[in-house]
């Protein structure tokens, strides 16, 4: 790799592959000969393999670090290694659906180190082809279709392997407020920065904005332009490009698109967040130090995000400059689902004086966000809520999946609504969503009653009998995070 004055950085460019090896190339590149009795898998344990990788990877990290403008000009080498691809392996879902070729884990396992010797080898020559995307639609809570795409197993492994390795330095490079698909971030993250920012910041004004289709709207010229500014090694640019360029596959027929990611892929997420980087993250953080114009607060989760401000005339100035911003990249803000609105300690106040109504909310990540004050003391908190969208949409769910499993022994439903019930506490259970906590696994409950109801013929089942169940299977509805500025104290 080098950073363009011809400097280069020897600890992460492999040495040549010795002419005329057998496959067990490894021992090859460190001057040893063949140990007697090796087996062409090379008995080879995954810990020995994970830490080179990692020990590899946190080489090019170092790099990253030291140097911002380095441009990685030998990378193909970390991801075609069996090593990585066996760690991408491993970490794939068993029970995913298989993509066009119709291949699945299980089957791709039988002959696992073949196969990845296999796929190395096309890797490390070229002869690598990414495959189609087959596209699916799952229902969203507003009643529309959202396309996602399932890949095949092994453009899943080299999508898996690349963003490991992109990850080592794409994540020296991203700034803190962004928390989307990131390692070691996740939803819980965003929402309590957003809460401590808004409890500790001069925030009176929050803009809420929506970007219309973003992955189908993401130009692909201007993407590897962004990725050439890091990866100068065009092997893995190229390798990019044919998953862009591979197109999908819906009712049999092959449709090709110049612009947008194919949700449900690996390596979608990633590209989606060095393309906001670039266009968004950069510009909104020299936006804020070059305008003195009061508290500024950002947060991003891939395509959704909230800027927080303390005056309404600098908020008011900056979304006519974001629209400007994402027009010279192909995006376009959501006209109806992009607001400005008054939300602070004073927006309550204010709105009275000027014989409004309460302050307004707006939803970020499955929560609706609330101007509200301490019982204990009256001071100015935000209250945070699911979005009821989110919880009529999950029940809508239950009720039909308890239809499916009419005849299913109980014990199985029974197991099932605790999966059910647990997972949705362990996401929405923040401090102050207990009513709403409250209320979905009431409503749980009472569809799983009426669903054994309508199994027996002589209404049986009574209300005694039912509590027993809820019982013994229904977890209990409590809140199970800290406040944020208790945990945002912990982590810090």
């Amino acid at each position: 790799m080098t950073d363009g004055r011809g400097k280069s950085d020897n600890c992460v460019v492999p040495k040549k592959s010795p002419n005329k090896a057998g496959p067990p190339v490894a021992e090859g590149r460190e001057g040893r000969r063949l140990a007697k009795g090796n087996s062409r898998e090379q008995n080879r344990r995954r810990t020995q393999g994970r830490e080179r990788m990692r020990s590899a990877l946190e080489r090019v990290r170092q790099a990253a670090t030291k140097d911002r403008s380095l441009r990685f000009t030998a990378l193909l080498h970390h991801i075609y290694s069996t090593d990585t691809l066996r760690e991408a392996y491993f970490g794939l879902k068993r029970d995913a659906a298989p993509g066009v070729d119709g291949e699945t884990w299980r089957s791709y396992g039988a002959e696992l180190e073949d196969n990845l010797q296999d796929l190395s080898e096309r890797l490390k020559r070229g002869a690598y082809r990414a495959k189609p995307t087959r596209r699916t639609f799952i229902p969203k809570p507003d009643g529309r279709q959202r396309p996602l795409g399932v890949t095949s197993l092994e453009d899943k492994l080299v999508q898996r392997a690349t963003v490991e390795v992109l990850n080592a330095i794409y994540e020296v490079d991203f700034l803190g407020f962004s928390y989307g698909f990131r390692p070691g971030r996740s939803q819980h993250n965003a929402l309590d920065a957003l809460y401590t920012a808004q409890l500790t910041r001069k925030v009176n004004w929050v803009l809420d904005a929506d970007i219309c289709g973003f992955f189908d709207a993401i130009d692909r010229k201007w993407l590897v332009k962004f990725i050439e500014h890091r990866i100068g090694d065009r092997r893995v640019v190229r390798l990019i490009q044919k998953w862009l360029n591979a197109g999908v596959l819906e009712d049999g027929k092959r449709i090709c698109s110049d612009k947008g990611t194919v949700q449900g892929g690996s390596i979608s997420p990633l590209l989606a967040n060095v393309y906001m980087h670039y266009v968004f993250d950069l510009w909104v953080q020299q936006w804020r130090t070059q305008r003195n114009g009061g508290d500024v607060i950002v947060v991003r989760f891939a395509d959704d995000f909230v800027v927080g401000f303390e005056h309404r005339d600098v908020a008011e100035q900056f979304l006519e400059d974001l629209r400007q911003r994402m027009a010279e990249f192909g995006l376009e803000l959501h006209n109806d689902k992009t607001r400005l609105l008054e939300f602070g300690p004073y927006a309550a106040k204010n709105r009275k004086r000027a014989g409004l109504s309460k302050p307004e909310t707006f939803n970020f990540l499955g929560f609706t966000h609330i101007c509200a004050k301490k019982r204990s003391n009256g001071m100015f908190t935000v209250l945070r809520q699911t979005m009821r969208k989110r919880l009529q949409a999950k029940l809508i769910d239950v009720k039909y999946e308890l239809r499916r499993r009419l005849h299913d022994p109980v014990p199985e439903v029974g197991r099932w609504l605790a999966s059910v019930v647990r997972g949705h506490v362990s996401y929405y259970g923040v401090p102050g969503n207990g009513s709403a906590l409250w209320l979905f696994r009431y409503r749980v409950t009472w569809l799983w009653w009426r669903s054994l109801r309508r199994r027996s013929q002589k209404n049986k089942v009574t209300w005694e009998r039912m509590k027993r169940l809820i019982d013994h299977w229904i977890p209990p509805a409590r809140i199970c995070h800290p406040y944020p500025l208790r945990r945002l104290g912990v982590i810090t």
